[in-house]
């Protein structure tokens, strides 16, 4: 296992003590400066066989790093909200983090996959004469130097947030003993990035803004600068930041929604040959597809007309553009849909697709025919509180209309074990875990409890 310790210090203090390994020591070397803080990394090896662990500044940590037979994944997203975010009461907040360090002390989780909206960077623009209403007005001709004036802003903004969830004792604690597998969404950049108009993201305010959440996204999301990306990445100039990892008897793929993304495409052409690649490699095992936004969902057409229709409706345009159900999306759609046919026809298994982004828990199955299928999971949110329950009933009545994109081939929504409802309007985190070579995914539900296991 190639991994690294990402370390935050108070400017100007000494070089950190070393990590101690079975097989020597590594030294923190600094990654980054900030106004006031360093960021500093130490790159190292691990056995991906057995247990392990590390040791730093007179403490041992502890990692389940065997990789070749029974092992627990953790998955969690929208670790945020949009306002207020950085003020909330730290116990409240990170109530779901505590309930899966206290689920690790019980049974080691090996990694821990974050799908998207790590940080929620919505409110980073405010406080600067130039992105203080963005996206809503722009100045029409900015400066270089206020341009460069508005970059140290943002920097420090998105600084600020990761420094305080990385700080927060539940998920410090986890994070040093668990290996973190990330990949963003739109809120680590800004809410609806890259459904939003384009003379918004293209704009020297909106491309300021992206460049400042993509360095942080690389230090905090990766431990990596421009140049320097870890070997897993699908393009080593990070034009886009898909990327895969291969274990024994597992792939865990997750492409890039956001870095190419356009009002008329998800992914760019670097997506796309990262994932037609995939799909034309034989992988053995099973393979866990991470998508930032549910690969299946209800029918949106319905949601869409009625945005057209009312007025008050249409500040939400971006959230719908930002589904692969969109009308906007849909041969793209069916593109990703027939890669994962391809992916199961190769390789004679059921593949699972895992989601976030839309802070509530659900399931879905698409029948691939020949008795496989693609499972999907969604789990979202591990610190995002949940919408009301009438929204969660509203996308079930949507989900009842049933859904089709490749002919033969229908998508339903099913609750999850033990629940009636399609949709589950609770904070949540999701366990997969692998027992004899069989999957299984449980729950966690921050009012229900942890759900039964859901054979994949």
């Amino acid at each position: 296992m190639r991994l690294s310790a990402l370390f935050i210090t108070p400017a100007g203090e000494a070089p950190l003590p070393v990590l101690l390994l079975e097989a020597g020591e590594v030294a923190p070397a600094c990654l980054a400066l900030f106004d006031q803080a360093a960021v500093w990394r130490a790159r190292f090896t691990l056995p991906a066989d057995r247990m392990s662990s590390y040791a730093w500044n007179g403490e041992t940590y502890q990692v389940a790093s065997d990789l070749t037979g029974d092992l627990r994944l953790a998955y969690v997203s929208c670790n945020g909200e949009e306002v207020g975010d950085m003020a909330r009461e730290g116990s409240e907040r990170n109530a779901m983090w505590a309930r899966l360090r206290d689920e690790h002390r019980r049974s080691p989780f090996a990694l821990m996959l974050h799908g998207g909206d790590q940080i929620y960077a919505d409110e980073v623009t405010q406080g600067h004469e130039l992105s203080d209403h963005w996206p809503d007005t722009l100045p029409p001709d900015p400066s270089q130097a206020a341009l460069a004036d508005l970059r140290r802003h943002l920097r420090q903004g998105f600084f600020d947030r990761y420094a305080a969830i990385y700080a927060a004792p539940e998920m410090a604690w986890l994070a040093a003993r668990v290996p973190s597998l990330m990949q963003w969404d739109d809120h680590d950049i800004c809410d609806g990035w890259g459904s939003l108009r384009r003379s918004r993201t293209y704009s020297p305010v909106g491309q300021t803004l992206f460049a400042a959440a993509r360095e942080s996204c690389l230090i905090f999301q990766h431990a990596a600068t421009d140049g320097d990306l870890p070997a897993r990445f699908a393009d080593p100039d990070g034009r886009h930041l898909g990327w895969g990892v291969h274990a024994p008897g597992l792939r865990i793929l997750a492409p890039d929604l956001r870095s190419e993304r356009t009002r008329r495409a998800i992914m760019g052409p670097g997506g796309w040959a990262m994932m037609e690649a995939e799909a034309a490699r034989r992988t053995p095992g099973h393979t866990l597809l991470m998508s930032s936004v549910p690969l299946l969902g209800p029918r949106l057409s319905v949601l869409e007309t009625l945005m057209v229709a009312i007025p008050s409706m249409q500040k939400y345009e971006d959230d719908l553009r930002d589904q692969w159900q969109s009308r906007a999306h849909r041969e793209e759609w069916r593109h990703m849909l027939r890669l994962v046919q391809v992916m199961v026809d190769h390789d004679g298994h059921d593949l699972t697709s895992i989601s976030g982004e839309i802070h509530l828990a659900t399931r879905a199955v698409m029948d691939l025919g020949q008795g496989r299928h693609l499972n999907q999971l969604v789990a979202s949110g591990v610190a995002h509180r949940a919408p009301p329950k009438g929204w969660a009933g509203f996308l079930g009545a949507l989900a009842s209309l049933g859904e089709s994109p490749l002919r033969g081939h229908p998508i339903k929504i099913r609750p999850l074990p033990g629940q009636s409802a399609r949709y589950v309007a609770e904070r949540n985190y999701l366990v997969l875990e692998r027992c004899a070579g069989g999957w299984a995914a449980r729950w966690d539900l921050e009012a229900g409890g942890m759900t039964g296991p859901l054979p994949l």
